[in-house]
């Protein structure tokens, strides 16, 4: 039987079968067959189950003056493409291709094209908020063609979430996702109107989370296929739920690069529900400007691993301040909630209620602290207080071995700058220039000891190991940064 088969086969198969006959006779083990890669996943039945629920939003504006020539985002091959097949151009209020006419002042003209999904039966639909900004008139086209005139019911630009409402009823909605068991490498879809080319269906993958690309929003990133007209649009996992909205691309060119990036679907519902309430986004803020904290300065002030967020500056008489946070300060728990990364500040802050009190874990010359501040509204940035200085004669700076002479401050500067101490960067060389100090610099602190005046920097200076970096806490105009610097060895 062995023979037969042996005669049978071809001459590749014949020398298989006898390396596997040898195998087996010297006692080694068979590998089981390679396991077939698993076929492409197939999309037709999640378009068939949402595409319905996505719907292509027109905006118009009032025409200002007369308007010609191609809009900037557009090259000539693209127009090409557009002319060729007959299709709409975006952003240009002449489809046909033809010289475009201009529009009298005062006239409606097409502003722009974008996409939105429904959220609920009666009518209310999510989309970007730089979709519907500006607009006269937004028209909410359904895919059985039905047009509606659509009321804006609020938009948030910091999150680029907006909320639209159309009069109808029994309309197709989307389900929501969530977001926490989205995975990278996943499969995802995106349904919309690029360049205006209504039902659209792209598809990729989860490149990453978490995204800090956003003030408030830590953004999706996939690889899906995004161009102008999918802002607005839903990202679909393979259950059918929107876990995202797309908004936004990573491009040169003003086209799909390979990267784009979508609001996660629980921060912008979260917006929604505020929108649809009272037309508007309410956030928390303490007034700090803040930085990341590096693994460098993590492990030289003893903070062990990079997390929290370093507060550069803090809003004089803001909640902050009167707090007693300051400059140089490493935020590093609101209300029990750790602080990651130096984003997860303002999401945390956002999402409190404006007069609630909230509890900060500081980070401050090695020990940590614990305050409590009362969150405020947040607004438009302040204009920050100024003061003029009170000239005085500059005393004569004292030279260390790290290439800084410094000087006493004055009562005046200290009031001005709100700091206890501190001493005057006058001249830098050597080691603290690379490390990036400069002229007029204040340091605040060396290794964590807070410095009170020339003579007590000067002592600090010299019990530093001169073969391990020294860390400094520097207050140069209004923020604060810490600044490695590394000794130069005496000779």
């Amino acid at each position: 039987m062995q023979t037969q088969l042996f005669s049978k086969a071809s001459p590749v198969a014949r020398s298989a079968l006898a390396a596997l006959a040898l195998a087996v006779a010297l006692g080694a083990s068979v590998l089981p067959a390679p396991v077939l890669a698993q076929s492409l996943p197939d999309f037709t039945e999640l378009v068939e189950k949402v595409g319905p629920a996505v719907v292509n939003i027109r905006t118009t504006e009032r025409a200002r003056a007369a308007r010609g020539g191609v809009g900037p985002e557009l090259d000539e091959d693209m127009l090409e493409f557009f002319r060729r097949f007959g299709l709409p151009i975006p952003n240009r209020p002449n489809p046909r291709g033809g010289p475009q006419q201009p529009t009298p002042e005062g006239e409606p003209q097409q502003r722009g094209v974008g996409s939105g999904f429904i959220l609920s039966g009666d009518g209310y639909v999510m989309t970007n908020a730089h979709v519907v900004e500006g607009a006269e008139e937004v028209i909410v086209t359904l895919t059985d063609k039905r047009e509606f005139k659509a009321k804006t019911i609020g938009s948030d630009k910091r999150t680029d979430v907006a909320l639209v409402k159309i009069e109808a009823t029994g309309l197709p909605f989307v389900r929501t996702g969530d977001v926490g068991r989205l995975k990278v490498g996943e499969w995802v879809i995106a349904i919309g109107s690029p360049f205006g080319l209504e039902n659209t269906v792209t598809a990729g993958i989860v490149s990453a989370k978490s995204r800090d690309t956003g003030e408030f929003l830590p953004l999706i990133q996939t690889d899906v296929a995004i161009n102008p007209g999918n802002s607005g649009g839903p990202l679909i996992n393979m259950r059918g739920e929107v876990v995202g909205i797309n908004s936004q691309i990573y491009s040169r060119s003003g086209g799909y690069m390979g990267i784009s990036f979508a609001i996660p679907i629980d921060e912008a519902s979260r917006v929604v529900d505020q929108l649809r309430v009272s037309g508007r986004v309410t956030r928390g803020r303490i007034g700090v400007v803040i930085d990341q904290v590096t693994k460098e300065v993590a492990e030289s002030i003893g903070l062990g691993k990079p997390m929290g967020a370093l507060v550069r500056s803090v809003e004089a008489g803001g909640p902050a301040d009167k707090a007693g946070v300051e400059a140089g300060d490493i935020i590093t728990k609101v209300e029990g909630r750790t602080v990651d990364r130096s984003g997860d500040l303002p999401r945390i802050v956002g999402g409190m209620k404006p007069g609630s009190k909230a509890s900060l874990q500081v980070f401050r010359r090695g020990t940590y602290k614990d305050l409590n501040v009362t969150v405020v509204e947040f607004d438009q940035e302040k204009p920050r207080r100024t003061s003029d200085r009170e000239e005085a004669p500059k005393p004569a700076p004292t030279q260390t071995s790290l290439g800084v002479a410094v000087s006493d401050i004055t009562e005046a500067q200290r009031r001005d700058l709100k700091v206890k101490g501190g001493v005057k960067v006058d001249s830098v060389e050597g080691a603290a220039a690379r490390a990036g100090i400069r002229e007029g610099d204040i340091v605040m602190a060396i290794d964590n000891t807070e410095v009170s005046n020339a003579k007590q920097f000067e002592q600090l200076v010299a019990k530093v190991d001169r073969t391990k970096p020294v860390t400094l806490l520097v207050r140069r105009g209004e923020s604060a940064n810490f600044i490695i610097v590394r000794p130069v060895r005496a000779n």
